[in-house]
């Protein structure tokens, strides 16, 4: 598995992106979800990137930067076609070793409350992320779980 920094300019991503939008709408309503868009993933404090084999998309992972010592994780997706296939797992080992090395203190995340999204905590859970408060620019919200996970020091 090949894992690379992305410009979201290829057409695989932007369908993956566009599935990855509308499920989240399908299981939360409008204000409660909190994927970011192509544009919103184009900014400056967002690094974006994709896993491939070959040429084919496996899925993606964001790291957003709130702040010099917390980092979020944003837009986490595997193609439906791989699956429990340990795509995200890699993704998300690739995202917490780029927070460790920015020196960042403190990683977190928003995800779905629905059942839906239960694989998800599952996974992040495995990776030392507890719940918490909400962060950032989030409020208390039934449709949210918030998890986050201390980083080692350097």
């Amino acid at each position: 598995m090949d894992i690379r920094l992305d410009d979201l300019t290829s057409a695989q991503i932007t369908e993956l992106l566009r599935e990855h939008l509308q499920g989240m709408a399908r299981h939360s309503p409008p204000e409660s979800v909190h994927a970011l868009d192509l544009d919103g993933l184009r900014q400056p404090d967002v690094s974006f990137w994709s896993a491939w084999e070959g040429d084919e998309l496996l899925g993606c992972g964001a790291l957003k930067q709130l702040d010099g010592e917390h980092g979020e994780i944003k837009s986490m997706r595997t193609v439906s076609a791989h699956l429990r296939k340990g795509v995200a797992a890699r993704l998300l080992q690739h995202i917490i070793d780029e927070a460790g090395r920015r020196s960042y203190r403190r990683l977190s995340l928003e995800t779905g409350s629905a059942q839906a999204f239960a694989p998800a905590r599952r996974l992040y859970a495995r990776f030392g992320f507890q719940p918490c408060a909400p962060f950032a620019d989030y409020v208390d919200d039934p449709y949210s779980v918030f998890m986050t996970r201390e980083m080692p020091t350097p």
